[in-house]
């Protein structure tokens, strides 16, 4: 385990990845994914946990962090699914547990049901293919604005969007999410051509694919998510036979930021449990 991750890069489906390696080599590979609009410092909190027992890196998915954007909106559900075999291929990790949230939980949702020979085991952070419509659109009405005249403006933004996290806390986040550009503004490294990559259509496909999914599965809910209800959390463990869902107090959609102790809590049993 290390204090701080190591940055990475490399190139996969033509395009340059950055990546966070938080140790511990030769312990059970576990590949964190971020929500979107987020980067892999977004797990900054609880890897170094994570580490104590278990390999973790963390993944830039394409259009987001220091990862390229994705030329000619290149950001179907089969296109991070791609990235996320090819990171396992290009690590040699014939398997590894899935620890992911939002978009990155979705995109997960997906490699779990295409490629059950390479997933260990799957934890999705506070989604499913039903999301709340009224917390979605709050979530894209906060990211309509994405340029700032100064850093102190965009973290006062987010902290008024998400009072669960202290001023500090965001700052440390918003510093790896947003650039300053020639002109002295502060701007989101993330390609707001994402959501036109088909995302929003593939829903029932998602349902269908957490059917298939063979893997030992948890879902972790904040239990102020404006994201995911507790009725569509019920859903998932109804069609996915043997997973299971935890809750984490004093957590909305953020859960591992927002309760980091909490969110350890949660997962650290599943994964004991499972032996992974």
């Amino acid at each position: 385990m290390t204090a701080s991750p190591a940055d990475g890069t490399t190139s996969l489906n033509g395009l340059r990845f950055h990546f966070l390696d938080w140790g511990t080599r030769g312990e059970p590979p576990t590949l964190l994914l971020h929500g979107g609009a987020q980067t892999a410092h977004s797990w900054d909190e609880v890897a170094p946990d994570l580490a104590r027992d278990h390999h973790v890196l963390a993944l830039d998915q394409r259009g987001h962090g220091d990862t390229e954007w994705a030329p000619g909106g290149r950001y179907r559900r089969d296109d991070f699914v791609a990235d996320i075999r090819a990171f396992l291929d290009d690590r040699n990790w014939e398997r590894a547990t899935l620890v992911a949230l939002s978009l990155g939980g979705l995109n997960s949702i997906a490699f779990a049901a295409t490629h059950p020979e390479r997933i260990a085991g799957l934890v999705v952070v506070d989604v499913t293919p039903t999301i709340s419509q009224t917390g979605g659109k709050a979530i894209a009405a906060q990211l309509q604005v994405r340029d700032f005249a100064s850093f102190e403006e965009a973290v006062a933004r987010a902290q008024a969007f998400n009072p669960l996290r202290s001023a500090e806390n965001i700052r440390a986040r918003l510093r790896h999410a947003l650039r300053q550009g020639a002109d002295g503004r502060w701007s989101y490294k993330f390609d707001p051509g994402i959501g036109g990559g088909g995302l929003e259509a593939d829903f029932e496909r998602l349902w269908e694919q957490v059917r298939q999914i063979r893997c030992p599965t948890l879902l972790v809910r904040g239990a102020q998510s404006a994201i995911l209800s507790r009725e569509a959390a019920a859903r998932f463990v109804r069609e996915l036979a043997g997973s299971t869902v935890v809750e984490v107090p004093g957590a909305g959609h953020s859960v591992m930021g927002d309760n980091p102790s909490g969110f350890i809590g949660a997962v650290r049993p599943f994964l004991a449990r499972h032996r992974l």
